[in-house]
């Protein structure tokens, strides 16, 4: 299994930016996909999470209307929309695979990838 993300940059603070993750090795339409992120020196977090469907998503309060999820099964693919970043929305991002339900604790994800970096500076 593969999980390529992809997307990260450096951007000032009220920016944007789309992070993809392509997925491979797995029967993509099955899994729950997570956005997690990680800033030096503080433990990995989550960010927001979207069903097999892509029919419901749900994120974290620190993010809430300012990134959406999504995902196109037909590509393999999971994306981060990322409006208004803030200097806190430093880290690296990575993507991850789970099966089941949706969850926001990194140790329920089965596989996850090597993570793009997001900095966030002006």
């Amino acid at each position: 299994v593969q999980l390529q993300a992809s997307g990260g940059g450096l951007v000032q603070p009220g920016g944007s930016l789309r992070l993809s993750c392509a997925a491979s090795g797995l029967t993509f339409s099955s899994y729950v996909m997570g956005w997690f992120r990680q800033a030096p020196g503080k433990e990995r977090e989550f960010v927001a999470s979207v069903t097999q469907s892509g029919g419901n998503t749900y994120y974290a309060n620190s993010v809430k209307g300012r990134f959406t999820i999504s995902r196109d099964n037909a590509l393999n693919t999971v994306y981060l929309h990322m409006n208004s970043l803030k200097l806190g929305d430093t880290a690296v991002y990575y993507c991850e695979a789970r099966t089941r339900s949706m969850s926001v604790f990194q140790p329920d994800y089965n596989y996850w990838g090597q993570g793009t970096q997001v900095t966030v500076s002006s």
